[in-house]
């Protein structure tokens, strides 16, 4: 992950506080609910000006920073997988 992605990322999570943030990082337990994860999905799509396909739209993209940071970069890289 990058700085300004991780930066991006922690305005989503509320049970972050200061420790910083690692690729493996679950982030349901750091408190991305549902909600959180729809505004985190447009934040991403805007800041990256990628459009995450709804199949990956799933559970496991959303599960660490680094998973969805990998999605974002092949995403930026023309992979749609």
């Amino acid at each position: 992950m990058d700085a300004g992605f991780a930066e991006l990322l922690s305005r989503h999570l509320r049970y972050l506080g200061s420790a910083p943030l690692t690729g493996d990082a679950r982030l349901r337990d750091l408190g991305l609910d549902s909600m959180q994860a729809i505004n985190l999905l447009f934040a991403i799509e805007d800041a990256y000006g990628v459009s995450i396909p709804d199949e990956l739209l799933v559970d496991e993209t959303f599960e660490t920073g680094g998973n969805l940071w990998s999605v974002v970069v092949r995403l930026r890289e023309g992979d749609r997988r």
